[in-house]
């Protein structure tokens, strides 16, 4: 079982403001970083993640009860260091002024990119320092300063968190705060000049209202049902395979993986027994596995649990893929079999809630046309999934449908291309980052005019007005 942490005391609103006015104040008094403190800055988050990776990789598995450590390592460490050293190659090239067309040939028109000032990051439990720390690439390479509220359902990581961050940075550079919903709820009512949270739709319409007040930009990361479309002409035992890798990574408790599948209703058997074989291959057993992640705490257990038990009460196929034949009702931790949910239909919870977990829903189909209706009815995703060979049919689902992103022929690989924004659209998210984007969406982009010495860009709007000025609005005002 997870071992107990204590949550740290939750951290007071006037502690926090009081915080924020100290980065303010930094931020004003020092004006704009140069170049090299911000290479300096992505420099120490880098050292801190590669000369404590295994301090993190221990306290993320304290955390969930049993995690792999070459999982922690992957997506946690390795994840973000490579965001932080893409930020880092390319901040020169983002930090150029670009220039752009002005009325008169001698004037000067360009956007320069500024940081925005402090960033709060409201971080979720599934990942705590992927998604605590990657977004300080854009944050850091745009010059801003941060304050980072990690959460409170992974203590060890958010105190070890906080312990590292102190010793590598001043506390009006990046600090963290830490506690539990009162702090988080705290925190979003703090001036920030950006905030960043990830996490449940359901909260984000909490965080959004708190931001409003204050009239705070937003980048929301949110999560939602993701679908996957198996087409007619994909390899079926291929599409299983890559399908259930990323469903049991992390147990599923990610917000990209695959919500549910639509697959011909000729191949749902096929589909499910390629499914199972992809797990046994994977997993031999399943109870004791370290590569197998427990679900984070007894409370999510038991959430997925009653997914499960509502839809085989309503009638569903329950396949539950247990190599081992194993018993799961004593364990040292919380882990759960993957599981197929077959015959589902649309009164049942698992096809109206976020899984976040082990659990996959089949949902056989007739025609593509019947699958583009039935996914644009439902909330925008975070992502959609498609696997085929058939480019007229992928164009035909693409063209049609809206999500954060994309991966074809295998789940959540776009999010592995930095250059790419990674971000959802409505109920699954608003804004994006990554690369380029992420230093952007931290940036204001100010536009700087300098006026031609030209007679006429003087004189052009001052009246009296007479026919030079009625001659060029006669031909300038045209088709």
């Amino acid at each position: 079982m997870n071992t107990v942490t204590p949550i740290a005391t939750d951290t007071s609103l006037d502690v926090m403001q009081a915080l924020l006015g100290r980065q303010r104040a930094s931020f004003l008094r020092e004006g704009p970083p140069g170049i090299d403190t911000r290479i300096d800055r992505i420099d120490r988050v880098i050292a801190l993640l590669v000369d404590h990776k295994d301090a993190i990789a221990a306290a993320l598995s304290e955390d969930f009860g049993s995690r792999s450590v070459e999982a922690s390592l992957l997506l946690d460490v390795f994840t973000c260091v490579g965001s932080l050293k893409y930020a880092k190659a390319h901040l020169a090239e983002w930090l150029k002024p670009e220039q752009h067309e002005a009325l008169f040939p001698d004037a000067v028109a360009e956007v320069v990119y500024q940081p925005k000032g402090i960033v709060g990051i409201l971080s979720p439990w599934n990942f705590p320092y992927q998604l605590a720390l990657a977004p300080l690439a854009g944050i850091l390479a745009a010059g801003n300063r941060a304050m980072i509220k990690p959460s409170e359902v992974t203590p060890a990581s958010a105190a070890l968190m906080a312990k590292l961050i102190a010793g590598a940075f001043d506390e009006t550079e990046i600090a963290v705060v830490q506690g539990g919903p009162a702090t988080g709820t705290a925190f979003t009512s703090l001036a920030f000049d950006h905030l960043i949270f990830t996490g449940g739709t359901a909260i984000a319409h909490h965080v959004m209202r708190a931001a409003a007040e204050n009239l705070t930009p937003l980048t929301l990361e949110l999560g939602g049902k993701s679908p996957v479309i198996i087409g007619r002409s994909a390899d079926l035992a291929d599409a299983a395979r890559r399908i259930m890798t990323v469903k049991t990574l992390n147990a599923g408790q990610i917000c990209l993986a695959p919500d549910y599948v639509y697959v011909p209703e000729e191949s749902v058997e096929a589909f499910a027994g390629h499914a199972v074989a992809a797990v046994g291959a994977m997993y031999p057993a399943l109870k004791e596995n370290p590569d197998y992640t427990s679900i984070v705490n007894a409370r999510h257990h038991a959430r997925i649990q009653g997914l499960i038990d509502d839809a085989r009460a309503k009638g569903a196929r329950i396949v539950e893929i247990n190599p081992a034949a194993e018993n799961f009702s004593q364990q040292s931790a919380h882990r759960m079999p993957p599981t197929l949910i077959l015959d589902p239909t649309e009164e049942m919870r698992v096809l109206q809630e976020e899984i976040f977990g082990p659990v996959l829903p089949v949902l056989p189909y007739r025609d593509i046309a019947d699958v583009i209706d039935r996914i644009n009815a439902k909330p925008r995703p975070l992502a959609l999934y498609y696997f085929s060979q058939d480019q007229q049919e992928e164009a035909r689902v693409l063209d049609n449908t809206t999500s954060g992103g994309v991966t074809v022929n295998d789940c959540m690989s776009h999010v592995t291309a930095e250059g790419l924004p990674f971000g959802g659209v409505g109920h699954s998210g608003m804004g994006a980052y990554h690369g380029k984007f992420g230093f952007l969406a931290f940036s204001h982009p100010r536009a700087v005019y300098h006026q031609s010495r030209m007679v006429e860009a003087e004189y052009m709007m001052r009246p009296p007005y007479g026919e030079a000025m009625r001659g060029f609005l006669a031909a300038a005002i045209c088709k």
